[in-house]
């Protein structure tokens, strides 16, 4: 009996997480079309459609004085296997319990 209890109550679960994935996607797609210009905006700058007519970037995609930047943001230098490994052991070894320096103060 407690089983099905327990099946019963997780499709109720279920099912409003399914209604709730839908209904937030609904929302989300309806929320950001975009409109022709001339349809919402009364031509006035200071109306509220007017100021959402252009989609304000990031702030991590401006430099300081607030231009988009045009440049890559993060440049990956590749590497060899090998160079990867000396890499690795050296951080190793410098580490405080690192294998160089156990072996000689013991």
């Amino acid at each position: 009996m407690l089983h099905l209890v327990y099946i019963f109550a997780f499709t109720i679960l279920a099912f409003l997480a399914v209604g709730n994935l839908i209904r937030s996607l609904v929302m989300l797609s309806s929320e950001s079309r975009t409109y022709p210009p001339g349809r919402w905006n009364s031509g006035s700058p200071n109306s509220i459609m007017g100021r959402y007519q252009r989609p304000v970037p990031h702030p991590e995609l401006l430099d300081a004085s607030g231009n988009v930047v045009n440049e890559p943001l993060m440049v990956m230098k590749s590497m060899t296997m090998d160079d990867a490994r000396e890499r690795l052991d050296a951080l190793y070894e410098a580490s405080p319990g690192g294998s160089g320096e156990s072996k000689e103060e013991k």
